[in-house]
């Protein structure tokens, strides 16, 4: 299989089904195609549309089939693979994990637009509005209801990495990067995810990267630049 992603600094639906292949042991080919100077460049979508007709990353490649959006992808994988732990066996727990997902995918819009996934910068601690609050409020709710529920036998959200955990590991990268402070559980769950090998290999080369995306860099002071080559600028 081939796997079809974009910059690892910013790309939070990349990381997605890459680190839940990554995790599972899945073997695949990765297939990074850097973003262009804004996220809606033409030559980009041309470049990532030889491999979705949606012109989006994720990109999922399993011979002639294409895949594409990460619910989907996760979702084949679970098919082809049905020994592995994408969705939990038990059944309460697959539809809270399923639900929690799906609720990832299309929601926290306010989160998502105020701390755009940025690997390379860490960004002081302040008060980020009453919506931003709201999002925070109901993601760690769901971490410790998952945890309370279904954690027994494990770190992660129902025990096992599995999907809903690969779901929300951008969320756990927002919080880490934006200060973002968190209840106990939910902080020693975002240890937990930031803890795996693949978070660990996927942000190493982030920090790597070369590209620099303006528009998805945060308007506001930064803490701690991260990236080798941003640092050495700096100092020079």
């Amino acid at each position: 299989m081939k796997l079809v992603i974009a910059n690892k600094t910013y790309s939070s639906w990349s990381l997605r089904p890459w680190l839940l292949l990554t995790e599972l042991g899945i073997p695949f080919e990765e297939v990074l195609i850097p973003f262009g100077q804004t996220f809606d460049d033409p030559e980009w979508k041309r470049a990532i549309s030889a491999f979705t007709p949606a012109g989006k990353v994720p990109a999922l490649l399993d011979g002639e089939i294409q895949v594409w959006e990460t619910l989907a992808i996760m979702d084949h994988v679970a098919e082809l693979r049905p020994e592995l732990p994408v969705w939990p066996r038990e059944r309460a727990a697959r539809a809270m994990a399923r639900s929690i997902a799906a609720e990832m995918h299309a929601g926290f819009a306010a989160l998502r637009g105020a701390c755009p996934m940025n690997l390379g910068r860490g960004f002081h601690a302040r008060d980020r509005g009453p919506s931003v609050a709201a999002d925070v409020a109901r993601i760690t709710a769901i971490w410790r209801d998952a945890r309370a529920r279904f954690g027994e036998g494990g770190p992660f959200l129902f025990g096992a990495f599995g999907a809903a955990d690969a779901m929300f590991a951008p969320v756990v990268a927002r919080f880490a990067g934006y200060g973002i402070g968190l209840d106990p559980v939910s902080a020693a769950y975002a240890e937990a995810v930031q803890a795996t090998r693949g978070y660990k290999s996927w942000r190493t080369a982030a920090l790597a990267e070369p590209w620099i995306i303006e528009e998805d860099e945060a308007d506001e002071p930064v803490l701690e630049d991260f990236r080798p080559h941003l640092s050495r600028s700096k100092a020079q």
